[in-house]
């Protein structure tokens, strides 16, 4: 059976949410999906496929999910990599707008693709300090993921690592 690590990186949870629910959609489709922190990850050893995902913040990834990229850049290269970004709200970044760093992220782990995906913004996640940044910014709070597009996402992961005349044999 294939087997597909999802680790993210997140500030607040929504980035974690977003990998948990890439992984209930891989499983859906047959696949052995796990998820995990991007700073938990210490090996990649029995894995067949990874997607990595990180909070994005003032247009930049966290370090975590960087860090992990840098760790197992060797061993990515070598797998079935995806890639994804959580942040812009309410479609103020379209998700053909990538990143700062994720171009260099994709480069390093030989990523197959990286997809945008809209991201949380709770009040009560937030520390006085990120509330003053939100407010200066006039950031709109709400949670703008869109579940159907992120589940469709995975599908077509699920698709890449298991083709449908493949998956079709096995059942």
């Amino acid at each position: 059976m294939t087997r597909i690590l999802v680790s993210t990186a997140s500030k607040h949870g929504a980035t974690h949410e977003i990998g948990d629910a890439i992984a209930a959609a891989l499983e859906a489709k047959g696949i052995e999906a796990f998820t995990t922190h991007a700073a938990d990850v210490t090996s990649l050893e029995g894995v067949d496929a990874v997607v990595i995902g990180s909070g994005v913040y003032a247009g930049r990834w966290l370090e975590p999910a960087k860090a992990l990229i840098d760790r197992f850049q060797a061993e990515l290269r070598l797998l079935p990599v995806w890639l994804f970004s959580s942040g812009p709200l309410d479609g103020a970044q379209k998700p053909d707008d990538v990143p700062l760093d994720a171009v260099a992220m994709i480069e390093m782990s030989g990523a197959r693709a990286h997809r945008v995906f809209a991201g949380r913004l709770t009040p009560g996640d937030l520390g006085f300090a990120e509330r003053a940044v939100v407010k200066l910014v006039k950031a709109p709070y709400g949670d703008f993921r869109d579940w159907a597009e992120i589940s469709a996402w995975a599908s077509e992961i699920a698709e890449a690592v298991v083709p449908a005349d493949v998956a079709a044999a096995s059942r």
